[in-house]
């Protein structure tokens, strides 16, 4: 009802009944979408969506990565949140080795079903190029432009964000050397009648 009073009735808007955090937010987007391909972003309007279609792009190709990784440039953000993430990313990259620059920005591409198959876990959306690798999968990185929040505030002070990561960075090290490499291949026995 409300995406049709907004005169959109293609919209559909799925909500929690109470905050879940951002990973849960796109898990359960992600499970509610009807298209094959994803593309998030961030609500409070630093992420503008006319980068879209150039996410997008690179996985409607005939070689397609596995995730397209938006990199944010000329950041409108405090110096002091810059710094914290320079250092966030630098470690995170040298703990995981994901070749990811900015792993904070909102906007990432990638197909649905590849998605659903990561292992869930609260803050995962920071660690998607990690996983999408760790899985077998390549990682794209985008340049894409970066606006003055507009809406919403952080629920992270520097401080809470970096005694978070830690633990993440942890529990995401120990996943990605855990991780299913291989895909099966299937063969039909000789005998066995095709399908109808």
């Amino acid at each position: 009802a409300a995406a049709t009073a907004l005169g959109k009735p293609w919209l559909r808007i799925v909500q929690h009944p109470r905050s879940a955090g951002q990973s849960a937010a796109v898990h359960s987007g992600v499970i509610a979408a009807r298209a094959p391909v994803i593309c998030t972003m961030d609500g409070d309007g630093q992420n503008p969506p006319v980068e879209i279609p150039r996410m997008v792009a690179p996985l409607l190709g005939d070689t397609p990565p596995g995730l397209v990784a938006g990199e944010r440039q000329g950041r409108k953000d405090t110096a002091s949140k810059r710094w914290a993430s320079r250092f966030a990313n630098a470690l995170r990259g040298w703990m995981l080795k994901d070749g990811t620059r900015d792993t904070g920005c909102g906007l990432k591409a990638f197909r649905r079903d590849d998605f659903l198959r990561m292992p869930f876990f609260n803050h995962m959306h920071r660690y998607l190029p990690a996983l999408f690798k760790a899985h077998g999968l390549t990682v794209q990185h985008m340049p894409v432009s970066h606006s003055e929040r507009h809406a919403g505030a952080s629920n992270y002070t520097n401080v809470q964000r970096a005694m978070v990561g830690i633990v993440d960075l942890v529990g995401v090290m120990w996943l990605v050397r855990r991780a299913k490499r291989v895909a099966p291949d299937e063969t039909r026995c000789p005998d066995d009648p095709e399908p109808s």
